[in-house]
């Protein structure tokens, strides 16, 4: 359980994910959830899956967090610029020591359109590929899957990803997740 001075900062800073997710709780996250919503899968090599996470970003509304092992992807970058130039909330978690090795343009490219941008320390690998888009409405979407946000995903090697629409408990659990990752991270400089 978390102690309780953090889970109130914790629910008093996931109201501004949009209020519906939960505060994280571990002993939570085990436990099956009933499927609803959609699945769509994608394959690289052969599926467009940076134009399926394009376009899926494209449809947010009001919100989107990202959390990326490495994001040096042109296409993602732009759509995620996008996305906030509508006036969606962009905010996006990277891994610090990749963030090192390479992808600072982008990362530099999204700071300057006024996206959030921490880098993640914590960890030895903050290996999640996830997006959650509009996690507190009925259109929730999460996306995940091995896919690393860069050209090498897409043209390179064997991936895959996996967008679940339609689901707003699975993505409050993320958002959730997302929040405490957040909560940990560094503001990049």
């Amino acid at each position: 359980m978390l102690p309780v001075r953090r889970a109130v900062w914790l629910s008093l800073a996931l109201l501004s994910v949009g209020g519906a997710a939960q505060a994280f709780d571990a002993g939570s996250q085990a436990k099956p959830m009933a499927a609803q919503g959609t699945l769509q899968v994608a394959f690289a090599p052969g599926d467009d899956i940076e134009g399926l996470i394009a376009e899926t970003l494209d449809q947010a509304r009001k919100q989107v967090l990202v959390q990326a092992y490495i994001l040096t992807s042109k296409p993602l970058t732009a759509a995620l610029i996008a996305a906030r130039k509508r006036g969606i909330d962009v905010r996006v978690l990277v891994d610090a020591e990749q963030l090192n090795k390479s992808g600072r343009d982008r990362i530099a490219e999204m700071q300057h359109a006024g996206i959030t941008v921490r880098q993640e320390t914590k960890y030895k690998n903050a290996h999640n590929k996830v997006i959650v888009i509009d996690a507190d409405n009925a259109d929730a979407t999460v996306i995940t899957g091995s896919y690393n946000f860069t050209w090498t995903a897409q043209n390179k090697n064997a991936e895959n990803i996996l967008v679940a629409r339609k689901n707003p408990p699975l993505a409050a659990r993320y958002a959730a997740n997302w929040m405490r990752h957040f909560q940990d991270a560094e503001a990049y400089q």
